[in-house]
């Protein structure tokens, strides 16, 4: 029986372990390694001492794995020797950096301690430095708002007037007005000081100037200069005295140019003799005195263009309207002489009553238009002076000239009872001087004064001839006579009256 026994337990051993490889195998063959990394990093590493698979080499693997992994764990230990040597010498060197700055800080302690009086005298000089800064940029600033650059102050004293000097000296002028805020401010003595230094530089500069103005005005049409010398007029507005010396200068030397330009108009022409001189046509006693008028009717103008441009720098403060009207006068004063003395030669040496009368109505014209030009001027007292002779001649020659024809042509009556030869004579000449009165200025006033001139002493003439015959004929010479002037003054209008008195 135990023998029997023994064999079971025998038996049951085998299959005991039979069964316990057959699990580890089973497991083994359903294991997937291709999910298994370490495994497959174990398998890769085995691979590579692992080269042949032969009973030995299976049999003395592990001893190989131990002894890989004992080289494994000397290089480890080795490397790790090298970190600790390394650890070692950084431990050194902090020591040793530690000692160091150790020593600096006691250095720097000590050293701290003993520049600290001059650090802080070091402080208080930059503070009184920034200070010596700001005071030199505030003297800086004074002086630029206050004080004139060498540049400005050579440009105020050259011979030569420039826009430079005209800067210079409207800076003067703004030195000297901000002056007043300086003495808001209560710096009264410095601003008093500049105000001084500034007038003084202000009243030479304008003593310059106003000698360079004088100097300088007559050639007021030439290029660069009209424009300084506007300038230098919208300065001088400041001191009216020099303003109207300067004026009168430029009036006086226009007006001895104007006078010279007239004079060679009269006498030599244009350039080159063209336009021909005005005298050239003294024998038509219209077109010289109308090329005389027509040519101060264009200068004057110019005269006045040159006035606007020589203030057209003043401001309000000068009255440049009145200050133009006067200096006008004054410029065209000088051609009143020979204008005169020719139209009165003209007047008393020409005894015809067309020429006459178209001379009053030319003088009249141009009276009306100077009067809006140079209203008050010499040249319209002149013009108004003549006008009023030679209208008083061309009156005057007229009632000489009717009466002369009433004597000498009026004679008795003709044995038809017409009229006289000497009426349709004058009542000719009443049309002649009645056509040029239609196209003139205040002609009303001109025709009734012709008409009168003309017609009264006529009608008494007429009265006085036909006394002499019988009632009947005397009343058929009337009424011829009368009834020629009423169809000579039934073509002009203004003569309702006239005809009424005919009736």
């Amino acid at each position: 029986m135990s023998a029997i026994n023994q064999m079971d337990l025998l038996d049951g051993d085998e299959k005991g372990k039979t069964n316990v490889v057959n699990t580890r195998l089973n497991k083994l063959l359903e294991t997937r390694f291709e999910n298994d990394k370490e495994t497959l990093d174990a398998l890769k590493e085995l691979s590579v001492f692992f080269t042949e698979n032969t009973l030995q080499s299976r049999r003395s693997l592990r001893s190989k794995i131990e002894k890989r992994s004992l080289s494994i764990n000397e290089d480890f230990l080795s490397a790790f020797r090298k970190v600790k040597e390394a650890l070692d010498n950084i431990y050194v060197d902090v020591t040793d950096m530690n000692k160091a700055v150790e020593t600096m800080t006691g250095q720097l302690q000590a050293t701290k301690a003993q520049t600290h009086q001059l650090i802080e005298h070091t402080t208080k000089l930059q503070a009184e430095s920034q200070k010596l800064t700001m005071q030199q940029e505030v003297a800086k600033s004074f002086l630029k708002s206050f004080q004139l650059t060498q540049a400005e102050l050579s440009a105020l004293r050259e011979s030569s007037i420039t826009e430079d000097f005209f800067a210079a000296l409207e800076r003067v002028q703004t030195i000297h007005t901000n002056c007043r805020t300086l003495m808001q401010s209560g710096h009264q003595t410095s601003a008093l000081d500049i105000m001084d230094q500034m007038a003084l530089y202000q009243e030479a500069a304008l003593e310059r100037l106003y000698r360079w103005a004088q100097t300088h005005c007559r050639n007021i049409e030439a290029p660069g200069v009209s424009q300084l010398l506007a300038q230098a007029m919208a300065k001088l507005q400041d001191r009216p005295v020099l303003f109207k010396y300067v004026l009168t200068e430029y009036c006086t030397c226009r007006r001895a140019v104007l006078v010279h330009l007239f004079i060679d108009a009269l006498t030599k022409g244009g350039p080159g003799g063209t336009p021909k001189p005005i005298e050239a046509h003294a024998h038509d006693t219209k077109r010289y005195v109308g090329d005389m008028l027509a040519w101060l009717h264009q200068a004057i103008p110019g005269e006045r263009e040159n006035l606007l441009t020589l203030l057209r720098g003043c401001d309000a403060k000068t009255d440049v309207s009145e200050e133009i009207q006067q200096a006008l006068s004054n410029i065209s004063e000088g051609v009143c002489h020979p204008l005169q003395v020719r139209v009165d030669q003209i007047l008393t040496t020409d005894n015809s009553i067309i020429s006459l009368y178209h001379v009053s109505n030319l003088l009249r014209f141009y009276l009306q238009t100077f009067n809006q030009v140079v209203p008050g001027s010499t040249l319209e007292s002149t013009l108004s002076e003549l006008y009023s002779n030679s209208d008083k001649a061309f009156l005057s020659t007229l009632q000489n000239q009717v009466k002369q024809q009433l004597l000498e042509r009026v004679e008795a009556p003709p044995a038809d009872l017409s009229p006289s030869p000497g009426i349709p004579h004058l009542l000719s000449l009443l049309r002649d001087i009645i056509s040029i009165a239609s196209v003139a200025e205040g002609r009303q006033d001109d025709i009734n004064k012709v008409v009168s001139c003309i017609m009264d002493p006529l009608l008494q003439a007429i009265s006085l001839s036909a006394s002499r015959l019988a009632a009947t004929d005397m009343a058929v010479y009337l009424l011829n006579c009368l009834h020629l002037m009423q169809t000579t003054l039934a073509l002009y209008e203004f003569m309702d009256e006239r005809l009424e008195r005919l009736k």
